[in-house]
């Protein structure tokens, strides 16, 4: 007979193990190139020792003459915040009980569930790879009660629950959750009518209450608008600057290569994953076919097919801008976390839970963890790429 305790049993001991894999693995092809580690972490934060150029006690001298003077390595201390980052499902009380005398179909429902707790959250993982921390989905150019005109759809999808805001003041009464997205013309419309007023006015869509709350992906290193990263301020430690190049026009194999070559050659980093956006994918074979060479493709950890750069995959994303590239050295980059993927429990030990006032059981997953890059200027960016 299917009960309540026999759910718990069932995430606890199959479904953890594989949704851990799913989303450490098989979410992304970027978080699966990057190590995972528990070391650094001091309570909830990240204290992370990072080396800065080269050691300095070296030198040459003459036969008899003094010996160079020790110059030990320069460090510096990285700090972060553990981030939160939770999966809640949702099962009532009316489909347990109509699975209660069929394993089959409680199975079956549980699965449908985790398979969607699964999707959401290695869409959600992506998208803060890419991103700055700040968790803004999208910026508003326009709205009406109900429709808001955005400026790129590349991050939300249908179903999503958001917060509306004025920079950083909330003005959503409620989460509004997103029933229709129009991409051709960047119209999404909510489920609810949002009243829009003088005292209302709203920029931003951001991910239900997770406004500053999200892991430091790759924008926080390149966006200039970020002014401090791991409690240090950029302007004043110029060696975090990462090589970037603007309009670059059409992407080529000499462009990618002086990226790969001035990293290399000032940094002694060693590019072995590029990614960018299907747009610029889509350029890059056609530079590759208009010279009737072959396209190389490359197997990777968790399924993807790549195509090769010199050995070097090459990932399309779609939480890459359209123009953009990025070269990086994945080596650089440690996602640092608390434990991994774990089921939050009560007091009791119990995992699933009855929502006060409702009939259905909730089950959230959780990990605590950020992303820190060792060598921010290591890491290449190439923007305003066209035909």
């Amino acid at each position: 007979m299917v009960t309540i305790q026999t759910a718990e049993n069932a995430l606890k001991t199959v479904y953890l193990g594989v949704v851990a894999n799913q989303l450490n693995v098989n979410a992304n092809p970027l978080l699966a190139k990057i190590n995972q580690s528990s070391k650094d972490v001091w309570g909830k934060e990240i204290r992370k020792v990072a080396p800065i150029g080269l050691n300095g006690g070296i030198g040459a001298g003459t036969e008899d003459g003094a010996l160079p003077r020790a110059a030990g390595n320069n460090y510096v201390q990285f700090t972060s915040t553990l981030k939160n980052l939770y999966g809640t499902i949702e099962i009532s009380d009316k489909a347990i009980r109509a699975s209660e005398n069929n394993a089959g179909a409680f199975v079956n429902l549980l699965n449908a569930e985790m398979e969607g707790l699964i999707k959401a959250s290695a869409f959600n993982l992506g998208r803060m790879l890419y991103g700055n921390g700040k968790g803004i989905l999208a910026n508003i150019t326009d709205y009406t009660a109900e429709k808001l005109t955005v400026d790129s759809t590349k991050n939300l999808m249908e179903g999503m629950v958001v917060d509306l805001y004025n920079g950083d003041s909330i003005k959503s009464d409620n989460s509004q959750r997103i029933k229709n997205i129009d991409r051709a013309k960047k119209v999404v419309t909510l489920e609810s009518k949002f009243v829009p007023d003088v005292e209302k006015l709203v920029d931003s869509l951001v991910i239900q209450n997770s406004l500053n709350n999200e892991i430091t992906g790759l924008g926080a290193i390149f966006d200039p608008k970020v002014t401090k990263l791991y409690g240090l301020t950029k302007s004043q430690n110029t060696w975090m600057t990462p090589y970037t190049k603007s309009a670059v026009g059409a992407i080529t194999d000499m462009v990618i290569q002086e990226a790969i070559d001035t990293l290399e050659e000032q940094t002694g980093s060693t590019v072995d994953f590029i990614t960018c956006s299907s747009k610029v994918k889509r350029l890059y074979q056609g530079y590759l076919a208009s010279f009737r060479r072959n396209i190389d493709v490359m197997d990777l950890e968790g399924g993807y097919k790549a195509m090769s750069y010199n050995g070097i995959p090459v990932i399309s994303d779609r939480f890459v801008d359209d123009d953009t590239m990025y070269l990086l050295n994945t080596k650089d980059f440690t996602l640092h976390q608390l434990c991994d993927w774990q089921w939050l429990e009560g007091e009791d030990g119990k995992i699933i839970r009855q929502t006060v006032g409702y009939p259905v059981y909730t089950a959230t997953l959780v990990k605590y963890a950020d992303l820190i890059c060792d060598r921010p200027a290591g890491q290449a960016k190439l923007t305003g790429i066209s035909e």
